[in-house]
């Protein structure tokens, strides 16, 4: 059976993983602030504390890094099924490499947590350098991914 697509929602369909990958950039960076103020509660003393650990911050982190776990993954494999969907093929290069890459490195970091909640310091150590080299990745990939969405709108 062949399920043929309209050639117009085809072209639309290019801009689904793009839209959803900048929001998850935005959404990294948020969590990224948060997990700064986790650290933050977890260091403070007294008064400083209490008023830190209201913003409930351990718990938006979480939340927010579920969030863009579900969303990573759904966006990796929506990218290349569009791709693959418009093109009958995949191009294997940086962008889709190190966007596997990202996928990766989001699920090992999350996998930390049950550490993380026990107290083991090298797994937080660990997450964090994870998540910046994920956000520095990502802020690449954002980049060559305006090019790659240049290249499809001056083809339309």
């Amino acid at each position: 059976m062949s399920l043929e697509l309209s050639p117009t929602f085809k072209y639309w369909l290019n801009f689904f993983h793009p839209v959803t990958m900048w929001i998850l950039l935005a959404l990294s960076l948020y969590a990224a602030y948060l997990g700064l103020q986790v650290q933050r509660t977890r260091n403070a003393q007294g008064d400083e504390k209490k008023e830190l650990i209201k913003g409930k911050y351990n718990i938006k982190h979480h939340q927010i890094g579920s969030i863009i776990l579900a969303l990573m993954v759904a966006g990796a494999i929506g990218g290349m099924a569009v791709t693959y969907i418009n093109n009958g093929k995949l191009f294997v290069g940086p962008h889709l490499l190190a966007g596997l890459g990202m996928t990766g490195l989001i699920a090992f970091s999350a996998s930390l947590t049950p550490f993380m909640q026990k107290g083991a310091n090298w797994a937080r150590v660990t997450h964090i350098l994870l998540n910046f080299a994920l956000l520095g990745l990502f802020v690449w990939q954002a980049v060559s991914g305006v090019e790659i969405v240049q290249r499809i709108l001056s083809k339309a």
